[in-house]
């Protein structure tokens, strides 16, 4: 196990099971101002430091407690004197294995339903008598395990919630971290601030001093080498890092020819100018273009633009004397997405940034901000004082307009792009809409169409609008953006562009899509 690097905060240890919503666990928890840590189920007890954790929780997952191979602990965590919440799947699980009795479902319940609270417990102060839970399960508790009392049930289960408050174990079937639970919210703060006692002690101030102070550590009076890209994740980082060893952070942007349209100008003057950090510019674009030359496949332009900056960063660093560390931007989502973090995950996409980079250059990687969401890095932008135009920009991803042009990526088909972009992004801004959507870009297809235009035929490009709302990026919906801006803009970008004549919007929500096409 990874220890966590913020081990003096009082935490929360979370056991993954699988579940879909594990990471929304760890959110509602850190809302709390509670840190939390999630890590694999069979993680063996004696790995995990103790010292500053006041309560467990094992969350859901997909599969039946009463198969041979389903995944398991020990019950030496129910003997550790530390409150446990058992959710779902974790609260079937803690029954099997304390000697309670399970029932298999033929099908699952999955919704929405009534719970009722049949006695009263400290889990549930301020919760009414009945509302509304999520359900999302096969088996269920049919006999709880020996000192244990029946808290709650709905109208299909007589054992919706179970507890032995002597030995601070509690159990839900419901999910109580989803917004569908009307009062899950308030559920996990009764664990944490009435059964665990928590602190409430994991800030924004709080995380940049202790995390100025571990950077201050590790880079000692060496010099760190660092890419900053001007997005919110990159600069909060860097920020972080300046403030720790000021002038010894060597930041580096590398122009890699796959920009948006003037980026190059503003990051430079964003760093300069705003935020005092001088900034090394590094103009790499014809060597990624070159690079990229030939290839479809979005992996594989994923992994070639990571070897190329693996190359720059290379040549950079070997000439500058005293440089121990690289530092990078990556965050939480970064880590679930690109490898198997959790246990039980799938890998969905390699992240240029996640893996691999270390090894090749014999740095030691300082990653301030991975065990952090979006939101809450920009959280910590605001304690610094970074300005609220820097922090509200829209994630870009690292592989830049590489992964927005489906297909082969040249400098004509980029220009396109930029131009589409910019319009699109610039008429978000001009009607207020930008601050209103997660993320907006424009992505060029493979596809060409036939349109009429200036009483001619035309053969032109087809382009996607893509916006989305999202709190973290881990899933999302598609912005109903209004109908007639849409309009608008699709008839800007037609008569402004030449070489486009079709727009569409794309209506896919994630999961089952991503947010980016590639």
């Amino acid at each position: 196990m990874r220890k966590t690097d913020t081990v003096s905060w009082e935490r929360v240890v979370i056991f993954d099971f699988g579940s879909q919503y594990t990471q929304l666990i760890a959110r509602r928890i850190r809302e709390n101002k509670v840190f939390a840590e999630i890590v694999p189920y069979n993680t063996p007890i004696e790995a995990i430091d103790r010292k500053h954790l006041i309560g467990i929780i094992l969350s859901g997952g997909p599969a039946t407690v009463l198969r041979e191979d389903s995944p398991k602990i020990g019950k030496e965590v129910f003997a550790l004197g530390l409150p446990v919440l058992g959710i779902c799947y974790g609260m079937q699980l803690m029954a099997y294995l304390l000697g309670g009795r399970l029932t298999s479902s033929i099908t699952r319940e999955y919704g929405r339903a009534r719970f009722r609270i049949k006695r009263s417990s400290s889990l549930f102060e301020g919760v009414p008598d009945s509302s509304i839970v999520w359900m999302s399960h096969g088996d269920s508790v049919e006999t709880v395990p020996d000192g244990f009392v029946v808290t709650g049930e709905t109208d299909t289960l007589p054992v919706a919630s179970f507890e032995e408050p002597e030995r601070l174990l509690f159990g839900l079937q419901f999910h109580p971290e989803v917004a569908h639970t009307e009062f899950g919210s308030r559920i996990i703060e009764n664990f944490l601030v009435r059964i665990c006692h928590a602190k409430q002690d994991y800030t924004p101030e709080s995380f940049v001093e202790r995390t100025v102070d571990r950077i201050r550590e590790e880079v000692g009076d060496r010099k760190l080498i660092m890419a900053v890209s001007g997005g919110v994740d990159s600069t909060v980082a860097a920020v972080l890092i300046h403030k720790a060893i000021g002038e010894r952070l060597v930041p580096l942007f590398v122009d890699n020819g796959l920009l948006r349209e003037g980026e190059a100008t503003d990051v430079l003057d964003t760093f300069r100018s705003t935020l005092s950090i001088p900034v090394k510019f590094i103009d790499a674009s014809d060597r990624f273009l070159t690079n990229l030359s030939g290839i479809c496949d979005p992996e594989e332009k994923r992994k070639v633009i990571g070897r190329t900056f693996i190359e720059v960063f290379e040549e950079v660093a070997s000439s500058i004397p005293g440089v121990c560390c690289l530092g990078q931007g990556t965050l939480y989502p970064d880590l679930i997405e690109s490898v198997s973090f959790r246990g039980p995950s799938a890998t969905i996409k390699s992240h240029h940034n996640v893996g691999g980079l270390p090894e090749r250059m014999k740095l030691k990687l300082v990653e301030p901000l991975r065990e952090l969401f979006k939101d809450e890095v920009r959280a910590v932008g605001r304690s610094l004082g970074i300005p609220r135009a820097v922090l509200m920009r829209h994630p870009f991803p690292g592989p830049g307009l590489a992964v927005r042009i489906i297909g082969e990526v040249t400098k004509d088909r980029l220009d396109i792009l930029r131009k589409v972009d910019n319009i699109f992004i610039q008429a978000l801004k001009d009607d207020g809409l930008y601050d209103e959507v997660w993320q907006a870009f424009a992505v060029l297809l493979p596809v060409c169409s036939v349109g009429v235009m200036g009483d001619k035929r035309s053969y032109g490009n087809s382009v996607v609008l893509r916006a989305v709302v999202s709190q973290d990026g881990m899933t999302a919906d598609w912005a109903h953006l209004p109908y007639d801006f849409l309009a608008m803009v699709s008839g800007k970008i037609i008569n402004s562009v030449k070489e486009v004549n079709r727009v569409v919007y794309d209506i896919s929500s994630k999961p089952p899509s991503t947010i980016e096409w590639e």
